[in-house]
């Protein structure tokens, strides 16, 4: 009989951690579902996540690789930055030992006036699909300076053009702004402004890369417009602010 009730006891303490144990795992259980969900969330309805730092890797910042982007990192890379839908963030790093910096901003596609505002607004969805995502990278040391874009999801197989604006996004795509220009009032080119002109694949995704010599005024360029045709003009069906640096 004693050794029936001892056993009997220990099986009821046993169930009484395990309740004990479940019980205390379930705030972290539950604070670790609330992250996730609202990651999924920020995922789905827009947004943009933005990093800036050094060129040359200083301060945790990963350097860009090979063909001029920076390279990609879990989270937002340097430091700190926002993964909110609404306003702009405010950038984050600076220059390194060599002079150089670098920046990439993401965004995912929205219609002006959705319920989550995004710094990355279609204008036609059948163009640009909304959830459709860019990536805008800047890159410049001593030499060069060079701005480049990825874009997912967008209409397979067709050409779209792509330039530096003057002004952030609004509801009203001339909100914008003309094209940035290196020497104000002058040609309309690749070699004075800054055109990211891009074909899709057949799974809607493109990229483009421009190069120059000359680097940004102190805000001068706050966006970059994609229009339905390439070259000097088009249909604005897009635009995304992004946070330039000079």
């Amino acid at each position: 009989m004693t050794a029936q009730v001892d056993r009997t006891a220990g099986a009821a303490g046993a169930a009484e951690a395990a309740g004990a144990g479940r019980a205390s795992r379930a705030p972290g259980t539950v604070r670790r579902r609330v992250l996730v969900g609202a990651a999924a969330l920020l995922m789905l309805t827009g947004g943009a996540t933005i990093a800036h730092g050094a060129a040359d890797g200083t301060d945790g910042a990963p350097a860009p690789d090979g063909g001029g982007h920076a390279a990609h990192s879990t989270g937002t890379g340097a430091g700190t930055g926002t993964g909110t839908g609404s306003g702009e963030a405010g950038p984050v790093g600076g220059a390194s030992r060599s002079g150089g910096f670098w920046m990439r901003a993401d965004g995912v596609f929205s219609p002006p006036g959705s319920f989550v505002p995004s710094d990355a607004l279609t204008y036609d969805t059948a163009l640009v699909p909304a959830a459709a995502r860019i990536e805008i990278t800047q890159y410049a040391d001593r030499t060069s300076h060079r701005v480049g874009t990825r874009l997912r999801g967008l209409v397979p197989n067709r050409a779209y053009g792509m330039h530096v604006h003057t002004s952030p996004c609004a509801a009203d795509p001339a909100s914008a702004g003309p094209h940035y220009q290196h020497r104000a009032s002058a040609t309309a080119d690749p070699v004075n402004e800054v055109w990211l002109d891009f074909r899709t694949d057949r799974n809607g995704n493109g990229e483009a890369e421009a190069r120059h010599e000359w680097g940004f005024r102190d805000g001068g360029a706050r966006s970059v417009i994609v229009h339905d045709a390439q070259g000097g003009a088009g249909k604005r069906v897009a635009c995304f602010t992004v946070p330039f640096s000079s």
